[in-house]
């Protein structure tokens, strides 16, 4: 929600705009807009890429507290000082729920931090990562340092595809799918990964009897949930009988 804006001008206690000497920036920001209200900002170190892609906006920012922060069409998608807690909560209930996970398919995941907590667990043998952004993956593997071994790993498939053409052409089936991808938004890129139809004509199928899918929802809070994590919810429990919810928001809205 919002537009991120890069702000490359600081700003003194008197809200005046000022330069530093030699005429670099004093102070670089992002900025992105939460509500019409309400914006957030970070402080920068720099910006390691930017740029479009056949799908998407897609920035690499080096942000000053928070690490490098990854960016998709204006939304921050994650950063570096607390990914681990949206991708560990992502992977290991579902691959601790499994008797004996062997085989995962992640559909998204471009940046590699799910891939990484999938190979954690000693019964994997084979993890197939299914992106349709290559420009995305290609700047993770460089900047994202904390995910090279997991990119390395001879147990990891990487594929550059859409995730349902990919699921739909294989004849393998699936200990665990995971959905690690962006929100549902109509005309984007993963809009149809969330629908219905996909998930009873192409993903359930392309489960074990014992298989478990997992799929992010977005913002769960009391303000934003409506947002898109409350329709994912009543599509998925029309195609799943059992299932359980496990709910992580990074949403300032959910705390503010």
């Amino acid at each position: 929600m919002g537009e991120a804006v890069e702000n490359v001008s600081g700003t003194n206690a008197h809200g005046d705009r000022h330069r530093a000497k030699d005429g670099v920036d004093a102070c670089k920001w992002y900025e992105e807009e939460i509500d019409d209200d309400l914006k957030w900002c970070f402080a920068l170190n720099s910006v390691l890429h930017r740029g479009t892609s056949k799908f998407q906006d897609i920035a690499l920012i080096d942000t000053k507290h928070f690490g490098k922060a990854l960016v998709i069409d204006g939304k921050m998608q994650s950063a570096e000082m607390d990914e681990f807690i949206y991708h560990e909560c992502l992977i290991h209930p579902s691959l601790l729920c499994h008797p004996n996970p062997k085989t995962v398919f992640i559909m998204g995941g471009g940046e590699g931090s799910a891939a990484r907590e999938v190979l954690k667990h000693e019964t994997i043998q084979r993890v197939v990562m299914c992106d349709i952004d290559e420009e995305v993956v290609d700047f993770c593997r460089r900047y994202l340092t904390v995910n090279c071994e997991a990119f390395a790993s001879d147990k990891l498939c990487l594929v550059i595809n859409d995730a349902r053409a990919e699921l739909e052409k294989r004849e393998e089936k699936y200990d665990i799918i995971v959905g690690d991808l962006a929100d549902p938004v109509e005309g984007g890129p993963c809009y149809q990964l969330y629908t219905k139809s996909f998930y009873e004509q192409v993903l359930k199928p392309k489960l074990h009897h014992h298989g478990v899918f997992v799929t992010q929802a977005g913002p769960a809070g009391v303000l934003t949930h409506k947002e898109v994590f409350s329709s994912i919810y009543n599509t998925l429990k029309h195609v799943f009988k059992r299932k359980f919810t496990v709910l992580v928001s990074f949403s300032f809205r959910d705390i503010a």
